[in-house]
């Protein structure tokens, strides 16, 4: 899988951008915000530990 991180600070031409990538989404493109990708790593860091130490749960804060 490949992945790449789009940075637009006009809202207008984002939500262009972003209509156009959804016309991918049936083809197997997936849209993952910034905000949400820091979860899933915050996730995986956990997948198989029933916890982990607040100082390693705030290294994947940011």
């Amino acid at each position: 899988m490949k992945s790449i991180t789009i940075n637009i600070n006009n809202d207008k031409l984002a939500n262009k951008v972003i209509r156009l990538l959804k016309s991918f989404k049936d083809e197997g493109l997936e849209i993952v915000s910034k905000e949400d990708m820091n979860d899933l790593k915050l996730l995986r860091a956990t997948r198989n530990e029933e916890s982990i130490p607040f100082d390693e749960y705030l290294k994947y804060g940011d």
